[in-house]
């Protein structure tokens, strides 16, 4: 049999040629005549209490009717159902089923349409198909429910394959149908053909299969084919903009989700909770604290919304305003445990190890059971705090206190943990002993432990294995490169540079970003770009020389380059967090926060400056690399020195 794909290349013959049935049994045709003319008063009876929703009296007035052969209208049944579904009443559904098919009663299609979609909405999918598969004639609704139901449930292959044979007993789709389908596509050659195929039905304007289109492209990564779905619309609704806001900001292109919802607002629509859920999730992406900030207000008017207040929550916490962060937490009238796994994670990300351990035994308490995301943040707060009993306990009691086996994320805080203790044998044991295969990160980690406790030969295995597994990573060429150095190895510093070059393979420069009145300035180490930058290069000189006054020495042992000397000094002195963090104390008031982003794990050096400086400026610094936040305030950080 051929694949889907390939049976979906011919969608447009299908569209617009005769077809061949899907042959299944139909149910008997014939249509049974009531035994005993009907009683009004029974029927009425019937009708009055399935419009009430009193259940019981209405399943005992149709097993009565069921009894005379009466019969109500399908609008009357259908009441019935949705009281059945509204009570989770499997059991009467069935029971509803087995009666409008008694006596060789037959059923329009509209009603076993119904039927249909009880099941599915029972999660019966087995019935439902069962029922489906006896119809003597299935419409667009019998198709659409179905691919609808298989789209939900995850079973891609075969709501593509209900599409085919949809099309091939001559059944057109509708608007519900492409966007159902387009749910279960998975790579870019289906979706492809199914705009086609919208196309020569005439139904590529219509807002739901747009806002589909453009989901569905967003999530395979094709920004460009969203935008030109989206812009190709001459009308737009709420729909579609937050379906293009939605994608972008899921696709980490925060600025332009931004951008599309300043357009939005020009364009006269006002934002609900899925447009700023999404801009939240811009926010937090380039760690915008004061747009933010400024969204928050608009998310006010929608205060007991979970969802949204989830979002505004992760804001804060990624954004590292923990202040702000506590205050949405506490504030919450419901707290789910998305909510509780965000706040327990924001706290183990900024520092606060102890406090995300002390909320994990509240939200115990609470009656909330933890999931495999709560447990990552309690693992990352043992792993950053040193607490290698506790997080041992917690990874060890994981399954057997909650059912949930460790995964890839799991093992990785542990290993790190491990790692950063010294135990570094007890980490490759671990490594060994995994239930899934070590990946890159995996590996990465236990090169990063080796690096820090100066174990050589574990960590060029270490980092070998990364290459074999991420041949195009550059952190571990330089890494190498630099053990390789420390060891005086120079032909393995020449060997890896060769092959560095021969891949085209360059590393990354360090860049940090800060928000200056509502605009965002980078910088990159050596930076010559910046309007300002000899105001700040004489500011930073300034400030490096006072600091050697009270005993500030650059850590030569952070440059990842075979350089000498003074000229290792002066690489570390232009490092692009030095150059933001003094682009921040000249630009912002003496009360105000330093918030930076980087690209790179802030190195050694670097974190010892900033320490220095907030303690001799008197300001708190925030530094959010790509591993955790650091929180410099009276010359510590909150990460104790432990990162």
């Amino acid at each position: 049999m051929r694949t889907v794909s390939a049976k979906l290349k011919h969608i447009g013959t299908s569209l617009s040629s005769s077809s061949r049935p899907y042959s299944l049994t139909p149910l008997a045709s014939s249509h049974g005549k009531p035994r005993n003319p009907p009683s009004p008063t029974l029927l009425n009876e019937f009708v009055n209490f399935c419009y009430q929703r009193d259940l019981p009296k209405a399943m005992n007035a149709m097993a009565a009717m069921e009894r005379h052969g009466i019969y109500a209208d399908s609008i009357t049944y259908s009441e019935l159902i949705k009281c059945c579904l509204a009570r989770n009443a499997v059991e009467q559904g069935r029971l509803v089923h087995k009666h409008v098919f008694s006596n060789g009663y037959q059923p329009k299609t509209f009603l076993i349409n119904i039927l249909i979609s009880m099941y599915v909405k029972f999660k019966l999918l087995d019935e439902a198909q069962a029922l489906f598969d006896q119809m003597p004639e299935r419409n667009v609704v019998s198709w659409t429910t179905m691919i609808s139901a298989y789209a939900n449930a995850k079973l891609s292959d075969k709501a593509l394959e209900f599409f085919v044979l949809m099309l091939r007993e001559g059944v057109l789709p509708n608007m519900f149908t492409f966007s159902s389908v387009l749910r279960a596509c998975n790579g870019l050659f289906n979706v492809r053909q199914l705009h086609c195929g919208m196309i020569k039905l005439g139904l590529e304007s219509d807002v739901f299969v747009r806002s589909a289109l453009i989901d569905v492209y967003s999530k395979l990564d094709e920004l460009k084919d969203a935008i030109c779905v989206f812009n190709e619309m001459e009308t737009k609704d709420l729909v579609v903009w937050n379906s293009i806001i939605g994608g972008l900001a899921q696709n980490n292109d925060g600025d332009e989700a931004l951008d599309q919802f300043k357009r939005m607002k020009r364009a006269g629509f006002t934002a609900d909770q899925a447009t700023l859920t999404s801009v939240l999730r811009a926010c937090t992406g380039l760690a915008l604290l004061e747009v933010g900030r400024q969204v928050h207000v608009h998310v006010l008017k929608f205060d007991v919304d979970l969802i949204l207040n989830n979002a505004l929550l992760d804001m804060y916490c990624k954004s590292g305003s923990l202040e702000d962060a506590k205050s949405v937490f506490e504030r919450m009238v419901h707290k789910d445990v998305i909510s509780w796994s965000t706040m327990i994670a924001g706290l183990a990300q900024n520092g606060f190890s102890q406090e995300a351990l002390k909320l994990f035994d509240l939200m115990k308490a609470s009656g909330i059971k933890p999931n495999y995301i709560t447990i990552l943040g309690v693992l990352f707060a043992c792993s950053h705090a040193g607490l290698v009993d506790d997080g041992l306990y917690y990874f060890r009691s994981m399954k057997r206190l909650y059912g949930i086996d460790p995964g890839r994320e799991h093992y990785g805080c542990i290993i790190d943990l491990l790692g950063r203790a010294g135990k570094v044998d007890e980490a490759v044991r671990l490594v060994q002993e995994m239930e899934c295969e070590p990946d890159a990160v995996t590996w990465r980690t236990l090169l990063g432990a080796c690096r820090v406790h100066h174990n050589v030969d574990l960590a060029i295995y270490a980092g070998k294995q990364v290459l074999k597994l991420d041949p195009e990573d550059a952190g571990t060429y330089v890494l190498l490169s630099n053990i390789y150095a420390n060891c005086q190895r120079w032909e393995d510093v020449s060997e890896i540079r060769r092959q560095m070059r021969e891949k085209g393979i360059t590393k990354e420069p360090g860049c940090s970003w800060i928000e200056v009145n509502k605009q965002i300035h980078a910088f990159i180490v050596g930076d010559t770009a910046h309007l300002k930058i000899n105001e700040i290069n004489r500011r930073l000189n300034q400030l490096i020389h006072k600091l050697m006054g009270i005993g500030y020495v650059p850590d030569t042992n952070f440059v990842l380059q075979d350089l000498e000397g003074e000229q290792r000094d002066d690489s570390l002195w232009y490092h692009s967090e030095k150059l933001a963090i003094v682009f921040g104390l000249m630009s912002l008031s003496s009360g105000s926060v330093i918030r930076i982003r980087k690209n790179l794990r802030i190195c050694g050096d670097c974190h010892t400056f900033a320490k220095l400086v907030a303690k001799m400026e008197c300001r708190v610094i925030v530094i959010r690399d790509p591993i955790r936040y650091h929180h410099f305030q009276n010359g510590v950080c909150s990460c104790g020195d432990y990162w």
